[in-house]
């Protein structure tokens, strides 16, 4: 049996009863009663449990306080996931839109629950009973991302969501703008990084990117054979599709990191779990290997898309601390984040200089 994922809503996240069940009366004239409840693990949108009289719905809306510009798009989610479910299974429903920020103090969405397994911290016990579940797992996360970029893109609506020519171009000037907006102190590496990042390899065929592809961005099925879902679509558009395999990377380079080298650097909280530093997991050059073996891709370019990759990542968790230290939020989990900024630039620094001197630059 799985554990519950929810619990109650955090102080100061609390949503208005009485005026989301007024509204939701208004739009489904079956949802009666109301329960609300919150998904905890989260570190930057808000999301909820909303239960009615036989229905569950899944609620997200952004952050409490200011949010970067083009930041935490509701209504662009909404857009992106009722043009991609119906191409792409793994992608929730969507129900509702709401852009009166009088019900729920910002634009959100209603989408379908789905249930499954978010490897965060731990495998679920039951899973000591499944043979090689590592391997299964790591199949089925770089499976889903290769089915993900398999879809006919030329579809009007998923054409509508992007513009491919110029994507790598506007990622580095989109990103440095952000980290100039949020930065709390001058990091010379970084403006290493950002000044490496201009030379832009040429893109292959675009494809949907989601931008966000990570461990803890899937649910998976309870057997650990496939991907279930795949969650937090607001930054999917069109583009290159090394892209996602580089964040990808990212991410998981940053989870190849011991335990111990963790806890040496003061970071107790890796972006993604260490459970892949045990044995059994996919390597990153298995999970390059199956990818390719699948899309045939030209990989040639891949490192400076883990550089991308990176860096996008320190950039999203300056903007949560920056949310923090600027007191837009109270919440005692991003206190630290300015120390594990520090550590992915410093990454990013490291596999820059490691790219350039493998290609004699």
């Amino acid at each position: 049996m799985m554990t519950s994922d929810t619990a109650p809503v955090r102080h100061g996240e609390e949503l208005d009863a009485a005026r989301l069940s007024a509204w939701l009366h208004s739009q489904l004239p079956d949802a009666n009663g109301l329960a609300i409840e919150q998904f905890p693990s989260g570190h930057s949108n808000l999301v909820y449990l909303i239960r009615t009289a036989g229905r569950e719905y899944v609620l997200r809306r952004p952050p409490l306080g200011p949010v970067a510009p083009k930041a935490h798009d509701m209504a662009r989610e909404f857009r992106v996931l009722d043009a991609v479910h119906p191409h792409f299974p793994e992608a929730p429903r969507v129900f509702l839109l709401c852009e009166d920020p009088t019900v729920a103090g910002a634009t959100f969405f209603l989408m379908e629950r789905r249930h499954g397994i978010v490897l965060r911290d731990a495998p679920p016990p039951e899973w000591a009973a499944i043979p090689n579940y590592q391997a299964r797992v790591s199949e089925a996360f770089i499976d889903c991302l290769v089915r993900l970029q398999q879809i006919d893109v030329s579809h009007p609506k998923l054409a509508a969501l992007g513009r491919p020519e110029g994507f790598l171009e506007r990622q580095v000037r989109g990103w440095s703008e952000r980290w100039q907006r949020s930065k709390t102190e001058d990091l010379p590496e970084m403006d290493r990084v950002i000044a490496w990042l201009q030379n832009i390899p040429p893109s292959g065929p675009p494809t949907l990117v989601h931008n966000d592809f990570k461990l803890d961005n899937v649910m998976l099925r309870p057997d650990a054979s496939r991907v279930e879902a795949v969650l937090d679509w607001e930054m999917a558009t069109l583009g290159d599709p090394l892209a996602d395999l580089g964040l990808t990377l990212c991410y998981w380079i940053w989870a190849s990191r011991s335990e111990k080298e963790l806890a040496q650097q003061g970071d107790p909280h890796p972006a993604t779990p260490v459970l892949t530093t045990r044995p059994g997991w996919y390597t990153r050059t298995q999970l390059i290997e199956r990818y390719v073996a699948q899309t045939g891709r030209d990989v040639t370019h891949l490192p400076w898309h883990e550089v991308l990759g990176v860096f996008k990542l320190a950039v999203i968790l300056q903007q949560i601390y920056y949310r923090f230290h600027v007191g837009q939020t109270n919440d005692e989990r991003f206190r630290a984040f300015d120390r594990r900024v520090r550590s992915l630039v410093h990454m990013a620094a490291q596999l820059m200089d490691q790219n350039s001197v493998n290609r004699n630059l």
